[in-house]
């Protein structure tokens, strides 16, 4: 009995202990209750995307903008910029697709003659260009790309100028002068220089023409032979004007050359690389051929061509100038950056960012086809390349003044939003290389009907814009 009682009391008193260390144990809070702000981590920010299209789609180009971009994000670690790559000449199409799925990117680069069409389309936020030009400094831009980009139904920047080239009518000067030839600046020079080319030297070809219907090489090319007659799109009272005699006459002159031309269809690859292989003789491209003619250009397949004429830079003549029978015409390109309506506030930085600090790291990607829009790094961009150094001093005079002669029919001044506009898909949808391949290639147009066709094809789309 003594035994069950002690055994009795030795429970009972476990018992008391235990509730009592119960007790204390709910009556005292836990590390984690006792301080739970130190466990509450607040949540990360999500990070505002800024999506980047950019027509400077090859690779090494593609590897600065995401340099650039990456820089950019160290510094602002709330915005993922995104770089997408993006082909010039599709990107109407792209965009369409865009807009049909509500997902229209932030920035787009791309050249000037989009511009007004994609306004017109209602699609670019145009305060929000004015908004960088005026934080960078309006008085910092060139005149002429500032007027390229002003939208004249609004009077407002539609998009903000970035960099842009001079074509030209480049030429073999030692064949030139061998054959006693002028320079290829009037289309009899041209003419005369088609039919003498071809056979001498190594020369299979006096030129390659922009025939493929696919790029709009051929319709840069074309604009200013065109110009060059005085055949523009509209006249003055706004009618569509591709019947008239001038713009047959254009497409006969440049269809024309056709026959001393490389076979087709052809475009902007083939024409700098039958120039570096001495296959042929003149060459339409842009500015930024210029250090291609010292190191070769890129091929598709990979490389380099291999320059088969030594100092060819030192035999090459610019003609950046066109005389026709109708006058006379330069032409060259403004690329800019847009910025898309429904773009979050930062794409506005983003692009100040590549107009200002990574400004010359854009340039120096390709220093003759990136002309600087901003007078404050001109003298930084003639720094940039050793290339410079293998042109005469008046080339790249005339290169660094281009805005100020160079010509587009988008840039004619009395053409209103909407003949800007159509000017713009006339060019998108590649009408002008349609035309010319039809002519030159296919059989099965002449200039008159081929005419006749872009007649119809743009008074079409002018309803189409005027609904």
């Amino acid at each position: 009995m003594k035994r069950f009682r002690l055994v009795i009391s030795i429970l009972i008193l476990a018992t008391l202990v235990l509730a009592s260390c119960s007790k204390t144990a709910a009556e005292e809070p836990t590390t984690e209750e006792s301080a739970p702000a130190e466990q509450e981590q607040a949540a990360p920010a999500e990070k505002v995307i800024v999506e980047f299209w950019t027509t400077d789609n090859e690779p090494a180009r593609l590897d600065v903008y995401e340099t650039l971009a990456a820089d950019y994000m160290a510094a602002h670690p709330n915005v993922d910029v995104r770089i997408v790559a993006i082909e010039e000449a599709g990107i109407s199409q792209r965009m369409a697709t865009a807009m049909a799925a509500e997902r229209l990117p932030d920035i787009v680069r791309m050249g000037v003659e989009r511009v007004a069409a994609f306004a017109a389309d209602g699609i670019l936020d145009e305060d929000a260009a004015e908004a960088v030009i005026n934080s960078i400094g309006v008085e910092d831009f060139r005149e002429s790309p500032l007027q390229m980009v002003t939208d004249p139904a609004t009077g407002k920047y539609a998009a903000i100028p970035f960099d842009g080239w001079v074509q030209a009518l480049w030429y073999r000067t030692d064949i030139f002068d061998e054959l006693g030839l002028e320079a290829p600046v009037t289309w009899d020079a041209i003419d005369a220089a088609c039919d003498a080319l071809a056979g001498t030297g190594n020369l299979l070809y006096a030129l390659t023409l922009g025939t493929d219907p696919g790029q709009n090489y051929g319709h840069q090319v074309f604009e200013q032979v065109a110009m060059s007659n005085n055949a523009w799109p509209f006249d003055e009272e706004g009618n569509v004007t591709f019947n008239t005699p001038e713009m047959i006459e254009a497409l006969r002159f440049y269809t024309d050359l056709q026959r001393c031309a490389m076979p087709g269809p052809q475009y902007w690859r083939g024409a700098r690389e039958s120039y570096e292989l001495d296959q042929s003789g003149m060459m339409f491209y842009s500015t930024y051929i210029m250090d291609d003619l010292v190191d070769g250009s890129g091929m598709e397949s990979g490389g380099n061509v291999q320059i088969a004429v030594e100092d060819l830079p030192l035999k090459t003549g610019f003609a950046p100038q066109m005389v026709g029978n109708g006058g006379s015409a330069s032409y060259g390109q403004l690329v800019t950056l847009a910025i898309m309506q429904g773009a979050d506030p930062e794409a506005q930085d983003v692009i100040k960012y590549f107009l200002t600090e990574g400004y010359q790291d854009v340039l120096a990607l390709a220093p003759f086809g990136k002309v600087p829009v901003l007078k404050s790094a001109v003298d930084g961009w003639k720094d940039l390349s050793p290339y410079f150094a293998n042109y005469s001093s008046d080339t790249l005079d005339q290169i660094a003044n281009g805005y100020d002669t160079m010509g587009r029919w988008l840039f004619r001044p009395d053409y209103d939003a909407l003949e800007q506009a159509v000017i713009g898909d006339i060019e998108g949808r590649l009408l002008i290389p349609q035309a010319i391949s039809n002519i030159a290639l296919e059989g099965i147009m002449t200039p008159e009907t081929a005419a006749a066709w872009l007649q119809e094809q743009v008074e079409a789309l002018v309803s189409e814009r005027a609904q």
